[in-house]
């Protein structure tokens, strides 16, 4: 039986259940409007599905059984065996308590949770068509309307990800074995905690990358001590290159990567570290190469959604698309790609529907990398502090000097903090080493607040914690550093 399309309205019609649809939700019927979220796929979309939270728990369960392979200087000498059938059912485990959870959360806050694929009909009309055959679809009529689809991986020519021995994130997280061997495309955030992940499991990590180094868009000082640890854990690099094609010869299958023009690399020229092809024999090859918006699955057009070349919708402070009454959170609105980004676009998103006089300021927007060590940071560098017009002053503690650090057996990184001169207002900070995810939270908490050096380096922090480098970064900054050398 095919039931029939029929027409409902809702006052805020939400499309895509992830970090920055589902707070939109939530946020948007705890102001009291009749709310519909419609999900294709599941809730928590892409971060608590096939990203954030499985790669974090992947994460955290290779380093137990590296760290405890690697703790004779402890005196701890062990051999894990690692199931990797086991540790991904335990992974799966946690995301579906949180996607459960979300789904509670919505439901208990009145959103009316719609399964199916939303397409635009006109300015103030969406058809959902549900999945299977037989289902139909309806049609829904809305005052306003969130656009929250997310993003995809990119794929590169020649590189489907429906053919097995090629993987995107999402699938490289649901293997139930641990290759031998692997190559990784992209040197970006997402290429290297996965590489982190796979050599510590065991598999030889070729990394491939068409750049002249890791991690584009961070400071050398800061990713160099991810790079040393790549490095030991028997990561290889290969800058300057770019994967061209792929062939199955006897068992396995060879990657073939080629120089790519002009690329300088590090410590040399393209011409010196790229000189002929590339051909690498391997299990399988990762391709992470960043993500695209999924923007091109809701005719926008009939909407009259305007987008850029890259198909990332348009808005301004307020999350409005072109059209007032529409508009676009979370990846599908553009970088920072992050979840905590989307999720704070949706809850401004639901304000001003409701009439409340919120705006975006992304001026302490932390951006997390879950290398080995951490990364991350919030605010200016130093550079975009000096080119903004800034005189600047920088204070920076090193973790090989704290107390903690050493006790935990991290003790790579810094803390580094950027200030304002005369005032000493806190204007960004950097921060790579143990726990760095957890400590730039008070770093972004003093930009939002208009802290100073001397109002974080005066805060007591408890000893002994890896939160001491952060009030000995500022008292560096201010020249009377306890525990380190002053500049």
């Amino acid at each position: 039986m095919v039931v029939g399309d029929v027409t409902t309205g809702t006052d805020v019609l939400i499309i895509g259940a992830g970090p920055a649809g589902y707070v939109a939700a939530i946020r948007a019927g705890q102001l009291d409007l009749d709310v519909t979220l419609v999900e294709k796929e599941a809730y928590g979309g892409t971060c608590l599905n096939h990203g954030c939270i499985p790669s974090k728990a992947l994460i955290t369960a290779t380093d137990v059984a590296h760290d405890a392979a690697t703790a004779e200087e402890m005196g701890i000498h062990a051999n894990p065996a690692i199931d990797l059938s086991g540790m991904v059912a335990w992974k799966d485990g946690v995301v579906d308590q949180l996607t459960s959870g979300v789904e509670k959360l919505c439901k208990a806050n009145q959103v009316n949770l719609l399964e199916g694929t939303a397409t635009f009909v006109d300015e103030n009309t969406v058809r959902v068509s549900h999945g299977g055959e037989g289902q139909g679809s309806e049609t829904l009529e809305f005052e306003h309307a969130i656009v929250a689809t997310g993003s995809r991986p990119i794929s590169i020519p020649d590189f489907s990800f429906d053919d097995e021995p090629v993987l995107n994130s999402r699938q490289a997280l649901a293997l139930d074995s641990i290759p031998d061997s692997m190559v990784v495309v992209g040197a970006g955030y997402i290429g290297m905690e996965l590489a982190s992940v796979f050599a510590k499991l065991g598999t030889d990590v070729t990394v491939i990358e068409m750049l002249d180094s890791i991690l584009p868009g961070y400071d050398d000082d800061v990713k160099r001590p991810v790079k040393q640890r790549a490095k030991e854990l028997g990561i290889e690099f290969e800058f300057g290159y770019t994967a061209t094609e792929w062939y199955e010869p006897d068992g396995g299958i060879r990657v073939i990567a080629d120089p790519v023009e002009d690329a300088a690399t590090d410590g040399g020229s393209a011409e010196a570290a790229a000189e002929e092809r590339l051909e690498l024999d391997v299990e399988n090859v990762l391709v992470a190469v960043g993500r695209s918006p999924v923007s091109d699955t809701l005719d926008l057009e009939a909407a009259g959604v305007e987008t850029d070349e890259r198909g990332f919708i348009d808005t301004d402070s307020r999350a409005r698309t072109n059209v007032d009454h529409i508009f676009a959170v979370g990846d599908v609105a553009g970088e920072p790609m992050l979840a905590h980004k989307g999720s704070m676009e949706g809850q401004i998103a639901a304000e001003v529907i409701a009439g409340e006089p919120s705006a975006i300021d992304y001026q302490a927007m932390p951006a997390v990398v879950f290398t080995d060590p951490e990364i991350a940071t919030v605010g200016m560098t130093e550079t975009e502090a000096e080119e903004t017009g800034f005189e600047t002053v920088v204070g920076q503690f090193p973790f090989r000097a704290s107390g903690r650090a050493l006790t935990t057996g991290e003790s790579d990184g810094f803390v580094k903090i950027v200030a304002e001169e005369d005032e000493g207002y806190v204007l960004g900070a950097s921060i790579v080493g143990p726990e760095a995810s957890e400590l730039i939270a008070e770093l972004g908490l003093a930009i939002e607040l208009g802290a100073t050096l001397e109002d974080v380096a005066s805060t007591v922090h408890a000893h002994p914690t890896l939160s001491e480098s952060v009030m000995e970064a500022a008292e560096n900054a201010l020249g009377h550093a306890i525990h380190t050398l002053n500049r």
